[in-house]
């Protein structure tokens, strides 16, 4: 294969596969089908690291369930890194939906999309009040507290006074974390999913990889890609940024096993064809070109990268230890994104944990997603501990 970025992307097969040409962005904007999404604008919020102190900012969430009369059966499910609001039906229906852990017929389940990102929340596609036109380059650059600052917004418009659980995976986890240290009044119950209390160098040095691959994209154009037509966008700096960050949410011996050595077409050696792992990372960089933005990719990376519960607070044990309700720390015995001393180290700031919980999944990070059952088994115990009014 050669070197250059145009031999490595989406667009690389689509052709072949009939496959319509991959748009420049494909965040969801203003006039789009809103599917399941509700909006709020929550009004100015402020930002940590935006020299012009914040921006006004609406919200797209989606719920589940019927709040009760007491108000007290409200959980807020975090997404991951890429995800969004639809987590019922979509990316964690085996915990969430009717008769599920989180019970939607009993419990009033909310998730927003978050600031600065792609699927109906305020983000680098949206039209900047300035001019009309998206934001690009010119949105700012936000944290885990700015979303948490938001989501708590989002709380309040909903009259939630305080959530019994606030659960989420990877990037997700890290707001429980966060919700834990700033608000530990509006939070009963927490669960951290394969996640880290502050983000570490080898995590830092992932990330910088993955940047790099989108802004090297000649067609990133500093971030103002937007009136490029379908198939000209930095998709291939995105997809390669994805291959690099699937890579770490898959373990080494489930890809060996999966793939090991075998060629799908042609020969490597004569550097024709590729090997099947190359085309398996492909598929994930054209599937997520597909359905999110370049600049959210780097504004999440950013929110990652600056993630550290202990920021401003004294360190991560001060910052935890005001948090006195029930928590869940879990980690996945495969995961080399967000290992098990991560996983310990937030559990020694949380004693009420009892420690952490270590599910069994030879598949890495991603086992939250694929590997459910010793995860819904832990989740529907923390939720059986955690009382709401009939």
């Amino acid at each position: 294969m050669d070197d250059d970025l145009s031999s490595w992307a989406p667009q690389a097969a689509e052709a072949e596969a009939g496959h319509a040409p991959v748009p420049a962005s494909a965040a969801w904007r203003p006039g789009d089908h809103p599917g399941r999404r509700q909006f709020v604008d929550i009004g100015w919020l402020p930002l940590e690291g935006d020299p012009r102190g914040g921006i006004d900012v609406t919200l797209a969430f989606e719920t589940w369930g019927e709040l009760n009369a007491a108000r007290d059966n409200a959980i807020y499910v975090a997404h991951a890194f890429t995800g969004d609001s639809h987590v019922t039906g979509g990316w964690w229906s085996g915990l969430v939906g009717p008769g599920k852990p989180i019970d939607t017929d009993r419990y009033y389940v909310v998730s927003a999309n978050v600031i600065g990102g792609c699927q109906g929340t305020t983000g680098p596609a949206h039209p900047n009040p300035l001019d009309g036109k998206p934001w690009g380059a010119s949105f700012p650059y936000v944290t885990l507290h700015d979303m948490v600052t938001a989501e708590a917004r989002l709380a309040d418009h909903l009259g939630i006074d305080a959530w019994a659980l606030v659960i989420g995976p990877s990037m997700g986890g890290m707001r429980a974390l966060e919700w834990a240290a700033t608000y530990p009044e509006r939070v009963r119950a927490i669960a951290a999913v394969g996640t880290t209390a502050a983000t570490t160098a080898e995590q830092i040095a992932w990330n910088a990889a993955q940047s790099a691959a989108i802004r090297l994209d000649p067609a990133f154009l500093d971030g103002d890609y937007y009136h490029l037509p379908d198939g000209h966008g930095p998709h291939r700096g995105l997809g390669i940024a994805r291959a690099i960050a699937h890579t770490t949410y898959r373990s080494e011996p489930e890809l060996d096993a999966r793939f090991g050595r075998h060629v799908q077409d042609g020969d490597p050696l004569r550097l024709e064809g590729f090997y099947a792992v190359e085309s398996y990372l492909e598929h994930h960089a054209d599937k997520l070109a597909r359905r999110f933005d370049a600049n959210t990719y780097l504004r999440m990376l950013h929110a990652i990268n600056t993630h550290d519960v202990g920021r401003g607070r004294g360190g991560v044990d001060t910052a935890l230890g005001r948090y006195s309700g029930e928590a869940l720390v879990l980690a996945i015995d495969s995961d080399r994104l967000y290992p098990l001393s991560n996983a310990e180290r937030i559990a020694a700031a949380l004693p009420q944990s009892g420690g952490v919980t270590l599910l069994h999944s030879d598949i890495g990070h991603d086992g939250f997603l694929v590997d459910s059952t010793g995860l819904n088994d832990a989740v529907a115990g923390l939720v059986e501990r955690v009382a709401v009014s009939a």
